[in-house]
C-alpha cells in the first residue's frame, strides 16, 4: 500500500476496533485486505470459493417499483451500516480474518465481500417486514420504501416501520433518509452525470453503459443510441471515439438526469405491446391505457442481421412477451407491428 493509504489503513483498523467491530485474530485463515477508494476493503474471494451459497433471492428492483401503483408519498430510510448490525456466529467469526501492514484481524460482525451477505440481510429484512412488504413497504437489502397514498395514511405507515425498527435494534442513519417526498429525481445522485467527460477507455465505456443499463426499461431506443459505443467494447475492436460515439453519450446522458414520463402499471388492466425491427435492432413498448410503461430494446445479433425482413419482426412478438412476463399473461390485449407480412402470416387459413 501506498504512504497515505497505510496512514488511512491505520485510522480505520482503530475505528472498527473503537466500535467492536473487529478484534485481534489468531485465525488459520486470512485474506488480504485492499482499499477500495477511501474504504477498506476484504478480497474473500479464497473463502467465498468454499461457502456453501445460500440462495436466498433478492428481488428484481423493477419488480418492486411495480408495488408503488397509486402511491403520491414516500419516505425512503436507509440503515446504518446495514452489514455491521449483523453479528457474526462466535464458530464463524476466525473465517473472516483478514491480515493487514499492522496484523491480523477478524470481524465480529457481518463484513461487506461475504458471498452470503446479501441474501442473509435480505432474509433478515424480509422476515422483518413480512405483514408489510407489497402493502406499503418496499425493501433492497438495506434500503426501506415506505409508499401511501395520502399524507394521513403515510403518518400511520411510517409509525408501523419505526416501530419495526425499534422492535429489532436496527438503526438508521439521518442523513441518507428523507421523509414526505413526491417522486422526482434525486438531484444528489446525478449532479456529476451532465459533467461526465468524455470516455476514454473500454472500462470507462462499461462503467458508464452499466450505470445507464440499469435505467434503460426508461429510455427509448437504448440499444440503438448506445450501440456506436458498445462496438468498441468488442474483443480487438480498435478504440477510436467518434462523432456518433459523442452523440450517443450525449444522449444518454439526458434522461439520466430528468424524471421520466411513464406510468405505474395496474395488473388489473389489460396491456398493448408495440413492436418494431429495424436493421440494427429490436425496439418495443409496454403501454396501458395509451401511457408508456416501459422501453426494451436489444442489438441484433451478427447472425440475426442476415434473417430476412419478417424474422426479427416476428421474434419481436416472442421476445415482448418474454421481457415483460410478469405484466402480460392472461392480461394482454394487443400486440401491435407494422410489418405487413406478419399481418399475413397470423390472418391466413390454416393448411391441411
Amino acid at each position: 500500500m501506498a504512504p497515505d493509504e497505510l496512514k488511512e489503513l491505520k485510522i480505520q483498523l482503530q475505528e472498527q476496533l473503537d466500535k467492536g467491530f473487529i478484534r485481534p485474530s489468531s485465525s488459520p485463515w486470512g485474506c488480504p485486505a485492499l482499499f477500495g477508494g477511501k474504504r477498506l476493503c476484504v478480497d474473500y474471494r479464497p473463502l467465498n470459493a468454499v461457502t456453501v451459497k445460500n440462495k436466498y433471492p433478492i428481488p428484481h428492483i423493477d419488480i418492486l417499483f411495480d408495488q408503488l401503483a397509486g402511491a403520491k408519498v414516500f419516505s425512503k430510510i436507509d440503515l446504518r451500516s446495514g452489514y455491521y448490525q449483523i453479528k457474526i456466529r462466535e464458530e464463524d467469526i476466525p473465517k473472516t480474518a483478514f491480515s493487514t501492514r499492522y496484523g491480523l484481524y477478524e470481524y465480529l460482525v457481518m463484513s461487506f465481500g461475504l458471498t452470503n451477505a446479501p441474501a442473509f440481510f435480505m432474509y433478515m429484512m424480509n422476515s422483518v417486514f413480512m405483514n408489510e412488504l407489497d402493502k406499503f413497504v418496499v425493501v433492497f437489502i438495506d434500503d426501506i420504501l415506505i409508499y401511501s397514498k395520502n399524507e394521513k395514511e403515510h403518518e400511520e405507515h411510517l409509525r408501523v416501520v419505526l416501530t419495526r425498527l425499534r422492535e429489532h435494534k436496527l438503526y438508521a442513519k439521518f442523513s441518507k433518509c428523507a421523509f414526505w417526498l413526491k417522486e422526482r429525481v434525486d438531484p444528489s445522485k446525478v449532479k456529476d452525470v451532465p459533467n461526465w467527460k468524455q470516455l476514454e477507455t473500454v472500462t470507462e465505456i462499461g462503467s458508464f453503459l452499466g450505470l445507464a443499463g440499469y435505467y434503460r426499461r426508461f429510455i427509448k431506443d437504448f440499444s440503438k443510441i448506445a450501440k456506436p459505443m458498445t462496438s468498441l467494447t468488442k474483443k480487438n475492436a480498435k478504440f477510436v471515439w467518434g462523432p456518433k460515439c459523442e452523440e450517443g453519450f450525449q444522449e444518454l446522458k439526458k434522461p439520466l438526469t430528468t424524471a421520466p414520463v411513464l406510468a405505474q402499471p395496474d395488473v388489473t388492466k389489460p396491456f398493448d405491446v408495440y413492436c418494431d425491427a429495424s436493421g440494427r435492432g429490436l425496439g418495443c413498448v409496454l403501454m396501458q391505457e395509451g401511457r408508456v410503461i416501459a422501453y426494451a430494446s436489444r442489438q441484433l445479433r451478427k447472425h440475426e442481421t442476415n434473417y430476412p425482413t419478417h424474422d426479427p419482426e416476428l421474434a419481436l412478438v416472442v421476445h415482448a412477451p418474454k421481457i415483460w412476463r410478469h405484466y402480460l399473461p392472461g392480461n394482454t390485449r394487443h400486440i401491435y407491428t407494422d410489418h405487413k407480412s406478419l399481418k399475413y402470416i397470423f390472418t391466413r387459413p390454416n393448411r391441411t
